[in-house]
C-alpha cells in the first residue's frame, strides 16, 4: 500500500499565500513523478503542476510564476508554493506521486484532497 497524506490548506486573502505538502508513505519507494491537481466544483481535476525525481518541472499556464512545485527525496514529500492567489485558485487539491514499491509494482496513488479557498 502507498499513502499520501496531504497538509497545509485553509482559507486566505486574495494576494495571499499558502503552502501544500503531501508525503508519500509505503514500501521501498522509488517515486518518479509527483504532481499537483486541482478540482473545481462540477468539474474533472485538473494538472496544476508536476516535478520529476531530477526537479524538472512542469506547471499548468495560469499558475506559472505564482506557484512553485519542490519534492524532498529523501523524505518522499512533495510541496506546492502558492503566492498571489486568486479567488479563481479555490478549489480541491490533490497530490499525486507514481512510482515503484518493493522495487518492482508500479503504483500511482492520490491524497485525500486539501480544500483552498481564497477570498476575495
Amino acid at each position: 500500500q502507498v499513502q499520501l497524506v496531504e497538509s497545509g490548506g485553509g482559507l486566505v486573502q486574495a494576494g495571499g499565500s499558502l503552502r501544500l505538502s503531501c508525503a508519500v508513505s509505503g514500501s521501498r519507494l522509488s517515486i518518479n513523478i509527483m504532481g499537483w491537481y486541482r478540482q473545481f466544483p462540477g468539474k474533472q481535476r485538473e494538472l496544476v503542476a508536476t516535478v520529476t525525481t531530477g526537479g524538472i518541472a512542469d506547471y499548468e499556464p495560469s499558475v506559472k510564476g505564482r506557484f512553485t512545485i519542490s519534492r524532498d527525496n529523501a523524505k518522499n514529500t512533495v510541496y506546492l508554493q502558492m503566492n498571489n492567489l486568486k479567488p479563481e485558485d479555490t478549489a480541491v487539491y490533490y497530490c499525486t506521486a507514481r512510482g515503484l514499491r518493493d522495487g518492482m509494482f508500479n503504483f500511482g496513488s492520490w491524497g485525500q484532497g486539501t480544500q483552498v479557498t481564497v477570498s476575495s
